[in-house]
């Protein structure tokens, strides 16, 4: 059987690499001249790469057209303290004989014996490379021998080094090192893939270097040029990262073509934050909303997600799906996607339910929104501390931390305003640059929540020296969401970490637009301020009235304290006087007891 990319190859081509399962190769020698010169010749004629595995005692045991990844072998845990048993010869008909990145990621992921690459050239064997693993700080790593001559690679005593290699392995505890370390690459501002960063410090996943390119044009099949992609290439083998990360969105024939020149898993900022919110979403909803989000931008890109997946078994030596699995995964996200959509509709209705009680009741609702990691989590806390309504007492808080979308679950708690009346805060995903249509989308009937407030407080990270651009890009998500019309407060945060010069500046700036307050959440400066600000801010809806209340009819007592908002109470020869605010509705109830 010939795996690997066999279409439109010809009947006679299959038939004469077929006969190359019937050779035997010496054990002590890594192949024999006429298997190389076979393989050399169809490969320069289909223009394609051939690939063979061939085990310890000499036998062919695979037969691919493709790269090294495409021949059959199974993954050998490094535990076993042994490789594979199975050495894989092929050609480079680019006429390159180093080994590819994807040549060394299969020689370490198979624990392969060796790997041997042959360059040809105007249909000429040019060289040869061979790759072996080694173990260098107890890690197992790639070692190449390389443009050497044909003679040379054929009289290389291999059973000898592949000996003394598992007799490292054996004698030193070795690991296998599978962590994620990432090279981040962008071409659009520095501060932008500064950010990158974060958001792979976010996702848990260590940066080792950054990789900026000036371009005026993106390259549609590479992104940033098929020069800058080799260059990455070396650098990423040099560091033995084994993610990159791009800083913008990729297509995904662009993901393909650089997965199969950097040998790694190879992915955009989208992908990044869709795996950050997967991680972080803990209730039902949120896990919802990611997964629709993660299943609408995977769907369209399928057909070009190589090392990501199109690797059914997982392991880099797996063959991928061909179009009938293609096919069946579409169908799969089309009816996921059909399935939670209906969950969100279920989810929504209850929220608006809950809306329309909260409308009811004429309790305002303030909305906290800004850039992620602006300090909302932290401002929803403390304030829920100082101002905590008596039935939100002890409620569990929001979790807060110093990194990137650390909140992705809104919740709504009531709080209590000086004046003594009753307000729901909520607390909201934080937004980015390049925030993901898919996620705005998904997290719609969230954000919801933003529509229908009557007050938003716009918290800002006054301390970041990206205030401006953070500010921009919040402003671009409340515009998608038609809420920037919605009466407002600048909020800026932080100010414990900054010095009074730029603070009045940053004020300055933004006055014309925005009324201004300065506070820090986590020092607790100025709370009091923004809870008479927000007050203030809040349309004003209530009736002042006085009511004295017979003895008799005390569960009207109860009545108001529950539903209004008690300024003053008596207790009188006649009956219970009380005086609140209330509305319409409250108003025509107790009309009978109104002084």
């Amino acid at each position: 059987m010939i795996y690997g990319k066999i279409e439109g190859i010809r009947n006679s081509v299959l038939n004469e690499l077929e006969e190359l399962y019937g050779y035997t190769i010496p054990k002590y020698s890594i192949c024999t001249e006429e298997i190389i010169n076979t393989i050399c010749r169809i490969s320069n004629d289909i223009e394609k790469e051939i690939s063979v595995g061939i085990t310890r005692k000499g036998k062919v045991i695979s037969v691919a057209i493709g790269d090294s990844t495409s021949v059959e072998i199974p993954v050998i845990d490094i535990h076993e303290k042994k490789l594979s048993g199975v050495r894989i010869i092929h050609t480079h008909p680019n006429g390159i004989c180093r080994l590819s990145a994807l040549d060394v990621s299969a020689l370490l992921k198979l624990k392969l014996d060796a790997i041997m690459a042959v360059a040809i050239e105007d249909g000429e064997i040019k060289d040869t490379s061979i790759g072996f693993c080694k173990v260098e700080n107890n890690l197992l790593v790639a070692e190449e021998y390389a443009h050497g001559s044909i003679e040379q690679a054929l009289n290389f005593k291999i059973l000898d080094k592949i000996s003394y290699i598992e007799d490292m392995i054996k004698a030193n505890n070795v690991e296998e090192d599978d962590s994620e370390k990432a090279i981040i690459v962008g071409c659009d501002s520095e501060d932008s893939l500064r950010e990158l960063g974060e958001l792979a410090e976010a996702c848990e996943i260590p940066v080792l270097e950054s990789v900026f390119q000036n371009r005026n044009k993106i390259d549609s099949a590479f992104y940033i040029g098929s020069g800058k992609v080799l260059e990455i290439a070396e650098l990423r083998q040099k560091l033995r990262a084994n993610v990159i990360i791009f800083d913008d969105e990729l297509s995904g024939s662009q993901v393909r073509n650089l997965e199969s020149v950097l040998g790694v898993k190879v992915i955009d900022r989208t992908t990044l934050i869709l795996e950050i919110f997967s991680r972080r979403a803990k209730t039902k909803e949120a896990r919802i909303q990611v997964e629709l989000a993660q299943l609408k931008y995977r769907s369209t890109r399928l057909m070009g997600l190589g090392t990501v997946l199109s690797r059914t078994g997982g392991g880099i030596g797996t063959r991928g799906p061909g179009e009938k699995k293609l096919e069946t995964d579409r169908r799969h996200i089309r009816e996921r996607i059909y399935d939670l959509q209906k969950e969100l509709k279920k989810i929504k209705k209850n929220r608006e339910i809950q809306r329309e009680r909260r409308a009811k009741q004429n309790i305002p609702q303030v909305s906290l929104v800004g850039y992620t990691n602006a300090g909302k989590s932290t401002l929803r806390n403390t304030l829920c501390d100082v101002a905590a309504s008596k039935d939100n007492q002890g409620k569990e808080k929001v979790f807060e931390a110093n990194m990137l979308f650390a909140t992705l679950d809104t919740t709504t708690r009531a709080i209590t305003l000086p004046s003594n009346r009753a307000i729901t805060l909520t607390d909201t995903v934080g937004f980015v640059q390049k925030l993901p249509h898919e996620l705005v989308e998904a997290f719609k009937s969230t954000l919801e929540e933003v529509i229908y407030s009557d007050l938003l407080c716009h918290v800002v990270d006054a301390s970041s020296p990206k205030y401006a651009e953070q500010i921009e890009a919040v402003e671009g998500v409340l515009g998608e969401l038609n809420a920037l019309e919605k009466p407002m407060l600048l909020v800026l945060n932080k100010i414990d970490l900054i010095t009074a010069e730029e603070l009045e500046e940053i004020k300055e700036r933004y006055s014309k637009n925005y009324e201004i307050i300065a506070i820090s959440a986590y020092e607790k400066i100025n709370l009091d301020e923004l809870l008479n600000e927000i007050e203030e801010k809040l349309p004003f809806t209530l009736e002042e009235k006085e009511y004295l209340i017979p003895y008799s009819d005390q569960k009207m007592v109860a009545y108001l304290h529950r539903v209004a908002n008690v300024l003053e109470e008596d207790y009188r020869d006649n009956g219970t006087y009380i005086k609140a605010q209330v509305d319409e509705e409250i108003k025509n109830k107790c009309s009978e007891f109104e002084i």
